[in-house]
């Protein structure tokens, strides 16, 4: 589309209500996902695309969505520049009186002003910016502009510098003034450049020129503003009028009051803000393709965190399951109960007699099983322990991935150690200790109930030997209960070898295949605490901002307001 063509279509857009009401739904649903966007892992080029996205909001809160909602509203004016340009003066000079401070402290502009015209005071009323500025109503300011006094945008205030970007963004026009000793400083055709790339409408002000040097400063000037791509800005030179306090004569500045006062008339008005109003629209495809492709880039890098966190967890599920076969759940209070259990007298001393029969003479399956309940308990707490252990180990493991893993990671790092862990496990691991020592009685029954299997046409001699395991499997059962029978199964998973070998004696066969079953779910318990440790982590990137298709709304916002414009 040519410029020509541009313009047409930006002012049939403040023609035709409709289109505009459409544009500004459009415009708004922009507006409401690039606030949502976030750029969280820290990347290559992410401060870039921070201030970007800074940027874009500053220019859709405060220019496309006001300027689309009132299109009737003043065409807002912004003088700009850099730090002892003379705006405030300038613009004090303009109106006629002070409405902004002028001096030589600095930064002179603390809260930026805003003029207009009085009858236009209620649609300025309603623009974003008027809450970030102080507002002041002349019958000097022509109607249909509002002039704005912006910060310095060198201002050794952060806080300056941001709003006077801000601002700028909310212009339909700006009106750059420098001086001859500081036209050629980089950082104003920076901004310049950038406004230049969205279409804003620019003017300048040479302020502070000696006549003998005018002919040289303002032929560079001219050629910056060509090469820049500005070469249609209108300029304006203000005299140095030499040391003086207060503001300009009325002759100094006349031409940019006739140029204002032109400026705001309802057709050339609404040329600028049509002008201005495309280029922002026609600037919001690469700005807002450049936004997605970082999103893109957050997304990808999230995605390698991923798979390096999955790398990382392997080892230590592994050695966690390594570790619950060696036995080591058995070690400690386990072992001393199970030692007090079978001494001479004890409940589960003499369950076996030497004949290999089961001795149910001295007491009942009950009681038995009420007597190793103790056992029970501390199987639980050093099978929590264990697993506490894992947890803790594994996240050293993560940590340490994460600490020399790939571009994001470290971001993902710092989030996890916003998150307390440490506060998490126990609760975790007593209860994925409870399940296993809750579920010993199913796994027991479902191997161990009922006849021992025989295969068919087994002879003779297999029938009786799986007749003589069935009934010892039965007074095992009458002597220690389903319960006790589960402790003692419990006890040689965790790795218990004289209770291994007790179960051996009571079940046979069938007691390994509890005790096989018994310990691997503690192992599948072991690696699933592994993995909890690092699903923790990866919590940190469960984020919308950082899934695959996180940058698709963005593209589908911009289609749709090409087809709009």
């Amino acid at each position: 589309m040519n410029v020509q063509a541009a313009d047409s279509a930006a002012r049939d857009i403040l023609d035709r209500p409709l289109a505009a009401t459409s544009l500004l739904d459009a415009i708004t649903d922009l507006l409401r996902d690039v606030r949502a966007t976030d750029f969280p892992l820290e990347v290559p080029g992410v401060e870039a695309s921070r201030a970007s996205r800074t940027r874009l909001v500053d220019q859709l809160a405060d220019h496309l969505v006001p300027r689309l909602r009132q299109l009737s509203a003043p065409a807002i004016v912004v003088v700009a520049g850099s730090t002892g340009a003379g705006k405030s003066t300038l613009v004090n000079s303009l109106v006629g009186t002070e409405v902004t401070t002028a001096g030589v402290l600095r930064p002179t502009t603390r809260r930026p002003v805003l003029v207009h015209h009085p009858e236009d005071a209620e649609l300025v009323r309603e623009h974003p910016v008027t809450d970030a500025v102080e507002v002041v109503a002349s019958e000097q300011v022509p109607r249909g502009i509002a002039l704005m006094d912006a910060p310095d945008l060198d201002s050794v205030e952060a806080g300056n510098r941001r709003s006077a970007h801000r601002l700028l963004e909310a212009a339909d026009l700006w009106l750059f003034v420098t001086t001859a000793a500081r036209y050629g400083d980089a950082l104003p055709w920076r901004v310049l450049g950038g406004a230049t790339e969205r279409g804003a409408s620019v003017a300048m002000v040479l302020n502070r020129v000696d006549p003998t040097s005018l002919p040289t400063v303002r032929g560079d000037l001219l050629e910056r503003l060509r090469s820049h791509g500005m070469q249609g800005s209108p300029l304006f030179v203000v005299p140095d009028v030499g040391p003086h306090a207060g503001m300009l004569e009325p002759g100094v500045v006349a031409p940019i009051n006739r140029w204002l006062s032109m400026l705001a008339g309802p057709d050339r008005a609404r040329t600028v803000v049509a002008r201005t109003l495309r280029g922002s629209l026609a600037a919001l495809r690469p700005w807002v393709d450049e936004l997605a492709e970082a999103v893109e880039a957050q997304a990808a890098a999230a995605t390698t965190v991923r798979e390096a966190l999955d790398e990382a967890v392997r080892a230590p599920a592994d050695d966690a399951r390594r570790t619950v076969t060696r036995g080591t759940v058995a070690q400690g209070s386990a072992q001393a109960r199970w030692a007090e259990l079978t001494a001479p007298g004890a409940p589960l001393a003499g369950v076996v007699r030497g004949s290999g029969k089961v001795d149910r003479s001295r007491r009942t399956g009950r009681e038995r099983a009420a007597a190793v309940l103790p056992l029970v308990q501390d199987l639980v707490s050093s099978a929590a322990s264990t697993l506490a252990a894992v947890g803790a180990a594994t996240e050293r493991a993560l940590r340490d991935a994460l600490a020399t893993g790939p571009a994001g990671a470290r971001s993902a790092a710092e989030a996890w150690s916003a998150t307390d862990r440490a506060a998490d496990r126990p609760r975790e691991v007593e209860r994925a200790a409870r399940e296993w020592v809750g579920g010993a009685v199913d796994v027991l029954t479902g191997i161990v109930s009922g006849p021992v299997p025989v295969p068919d046409g087994a002879d003779r001699a297999t029938r009786r030997a799986a007749a003589r395991a069935t009934r010892r499997a039965e007074a095992a059962q009458r002597a220690l209960g389903d319960e006790g029978l589960a402790a003692l199964a419990l006890a040689a998973a965790a790795g218990l070898e004289p209770a291994d070998r007790m179960l051996g004696d009571l079940l046979g066969a069938r007691g390994a295949a509890v005790v096989a079953e018994l310990r691997d779910r503690l192992a599948g318990h072991a690696a699933a605490q592994a993995e909890r440790e690092r699903d923790a982590a990866l919590a940190v990137l469960d984020r919308p901002e950082l899934a695959p298709d996180a940058a698709s709304t963005l593209r589908l916002r911009l289609a749709v307001i090409k087809g709009l414009t």
